[in-house]
Order: C-alpha cells, then structure tokens, then sequence
C-alpha cells in the first residue's frame, strides 16, 4: 500500500512538473508573441485617443470600454477562429496576409501625412460639424472597432507566426492570452490618457502647492502628449507595415531589399558594440519605415489616380 502511494505522488508529481513546463512555454511563446508585435500596439494605442476627441468628458470611458469590448470580440470570435483555421489548413496564406495588412498600415500612415501637411480634409471636424452627440459617439465607436480589426488582425497574425510551429492547443492558447493582455493594456493606457487632463485638473484644486503645480503640468502636457501619440502612431504604423513587407519578401526568397537592411542592421550593430542590439532594431525600423512609405506612397497615388478617372 506504501509503495502504491509513493507511485501514485511520482505520477502526480509528473504530472504537475508537466503541466508547469507547458505552462512556462505557453507564457514564454505570449511574451515572444506580445513583444513581436510591440510596433503594432504602440500604434493602436496612439490611435485610439483620437476618437474622444471632441466629445464631452463624462463620455470618454463609457466610449473607451464600448471600443475595448468590440477590440476583445474582434480577436476572440473573428480573429482568433480564423487564425487557427488559417495555422491548421493553409499556413502558407500567412506571409502575404501579413504584407497584405501590411501595405494597408503602410497607406494609413501616408494619408495620415499627407493630412497632416494639410493636403488632406479633417475627416473627425467634418463629423463634429455635421452630426448630433449620439450620431457622432457611434460613428466613432464603429470607426475605432473597425481600425481595430485590422489591427488586432495584425497582432494576431504576428503572434501566429511566433508559435505556427507549437500544438494547435497551444497557439490557441498563446492568442488568447496575447488577446487577453494586449486588450487590456492598449485600452488601459488609452483610459488613462484620454482623462489625464481631468487627472489634472482634480490636483491642481487640491490644497498642497506640489499637488496643484503637478495637476496644472498634466493639463499643460495633455496636447503635446496627444501631438507625440499622433507622430508616434504614424511612425509606428509605417515601420511595422514596412517590416512585414519585408519580411514577406524575405519568405518568398526576394532578398535584394531584405538582405541590405539585413547588411546595414548588421554593420551598425558591428560599429557600435556597447548599443549593438539597440542599432540593430533602430536600423530595421529605419529599413522598415522607408519601404512602407514607398510602398504606402504607391498606393496612395495609385488610389488617386483612379478616383480622377
């Protein structure tokens, strides 16, 4: 009976030695999976404050979590299915998926310049003007959900391409995980955000001098903060679709612009020893970055120049 026991516990200690080694993986493949797809975060983070702009106060966070709940239905009832679908029967549909959505980021980021240097309309003043509160906030809330599909389609597709080679089991599982976190963080950091200024202005009626002197710097630093998410999202959306192009074309073995960013990344990474990791990413970036807006530029002007006819 003894003995029975002791074998018992072995097994059962087995079995949780087991179950923590996938657990370890499981968690190590949602890191490389989230961290893979930093770029396209980044970006939607720097999106989304913009579709409270110009609407009351006491209405953000109510249109914040609408947002996060269509983001978190996008990934776990469309995206999610379709890419294990996508992993199960036809894997070698993901690289051009990948550029496809990429070259989609890539013409985001050069309508976003092109409007910014003013040769574009304001597409969010002209819905301000022309539409009631409650017509706008759903026009809002259906835009940013619609973004989001694209770019929750982008981390899940990335994330994919992290595990295609684990279980199915535990792709689904590492999808749902990054779902999960990536949800929670991007519109947790937007929630913040969008009321830093009320933050702000909630401190500087406190009594405490340091107290109001922090409160009056949230609110002063509340529109740089929203000019810094506009650049960085713009940036971020052409060197993440720059780079999936890239490394699309690296899949299909055509590695002229591949293979010189490859060369550059390398010799920088080479020439600055103490920052070599650092000047490899920033050259990548830099690589990914020019090819979007090439490519972002080609189909801007191809979309225009059929528009005129």
């Amino acid at each position: 009976m003894p003995s029975g026991l002791i074998a018992l516990l072995d097994d059962v200690a087995g079995i949780a030695k087991l179950a923590a080694t996938s657990l370890d993986d499981v968690a190590g493949a949602a890191g490389r999976a989230g961290s893979k797809a930093a770029g396209v975060v980044i970006d939607d983070t720097a999106v989304t404050p913009n579709y409270v702009m110009g609407l009351s106060p006491e209405r953000e966070l109510p249109i914040i979590w609408q947002i996060a709940k269509g983001s978190l239905r996008n990934k776990l009832l469309f995206l999610l299915p379709a890419a294990l679908l996508l992993s199960a029967f036809a894997p070698w549909l993901l690289p051009p998926l990948l550029m496809a959505g990429g070259a989609f980021l890539c013409f985001e980021a050069v309508e976003k310049l092109i409007e910014a240097m003013g040769k574009g309309h304001d597409v969010a003043q002209e819905a301000i003007q022309t539409h009631s509160s409650a017509e706008l906030e759903q026009q809002k809330v259906s835009s940013a959900i619609r973004t989001d599909f694209i770019l929750s389609g982008e981390i899940m597709a990335i994330s994919l391409g992290t595990v295609a080679s684990e279980p199915i089991w535990e792709q689904a599982v590492v999808l749902v995980v990054v779902a999960l976190l990536i949800t929670a963080g991007v519109y947790g950091v937007v929630g913040l955000i969008v009321k830093m200024d009320d933050i702000g202005l909630h401190l500087a009626q406190r009594s405490s001098a340091a107290t109001q002197a922090l409160g009056r710097g949230l609110v002063k630093a509340m529109p740089v903060l929203m000019s810094v998410l506009s650049v960085v999202g713009t940036a971020a959306m052409l060197w993440v679709g720059g780079g999936l192009i890239v490394h699309g074309l690296h899949e299909f073995h055509l590695d002229l612009v591949p293979g010189a960013i490859h060369h550059l990344a390398a010799s920088a990474a080479q020439a600055l020893p103490a920052i070599g990791a650092a000047a490899d990413w920033i050259v990548n970036a830099i690589g990914g970055a020019i090819v979007g807006l090439v490519v972002g530029g080609l189909i801007v002007a191809v979309l225009h120049l059929v528009k005129k006819h």
